[in-house]
């Protein structure tokens, strides 16, 4: 029996788990940055204003960055302790411990680090190619789309392991990449999104 045999066994016999391996099915078939630069259509905005909503910052406007030479500026100038950030990484914490409520750290590790190589595939190659597209010829800025999407699963698969709804900030995030963008990060009183 393998390592990944021995996944499959804890996702099925771990009821809190279930939501693991659809979670994984749907991220594998996202297409990941298919709208980086384009005009948001309603649902995205609404979206978009739900998860700074949730995330604690209701004045925050989501706004879309046209070209990805703001959208590399906005992500290096993206403070790695704003109140943004704090807030999510309190959330990612609470969550955590949520989980480890019922699983011990070692199955939890296993499971994220599975949850994290079964998208890192697909979504660095989306990166690549969508870089391609678009003419950007900075690997830097490939990591950093594709770093925030395989983040963002795993954001989204620890709020499903907990039985979060939809509207939990991770979720909601998660489908901001599934519409093919890159949510960046909240600046003051904006919702920086490419």
């Amino acid at each position: 029996m393998d390592i990944e045999d021995d996944i499959e066994d804890i996702l099925d016999d771990l009821p809190s788990l279930k939501a693991v391996s659809p979670f994984l099915a749907l991220a594998e078939n996202v297409r990941w940055f298919r709208a980086l630069g384009e005009a948001p259509d309603r649902r995205t905005v609404e979206i978009a204003r739900a998860y700074a909503e949730a995330l604690g910052f209701p004045d925050a406007e989501p706004a879309f960055l046209p070209d990805w030479a703001e959208a590399a500026d906005a992500a290096e100038n993206t403070e790695i302790n704003s109140p943004a950030w704090e807030a999510e990484e309190q959330l990612r914490a609470s969550l955590t411990d949520d989980v480890l409520a019922f699983i011990d750290e070692d199955t939890l590790t296993m499971v994220m680090t599975h949850v994290a190589q079964g998208v890192s595939e697909a979504i660095e190659a989306a990166a690549m190619e969508t870089a391609e597209e678009l003419r950007i010829f900075d690997e830097e800025f490939q990591r950093a789309t594709a770093g925030a999407a395989v983040q963002a699963c795993y954001q989204a698969a620890l709020a499903a392991m907990t039985g979060a709804e939809e509207d939990h900030p991770f979720a909601l995030r998660f489908q901001l990449f599934e519409r093919g963008r890159w949510p960046i990060g909240i600046i003051g009183n904006s919702f920086l999104i490419f």
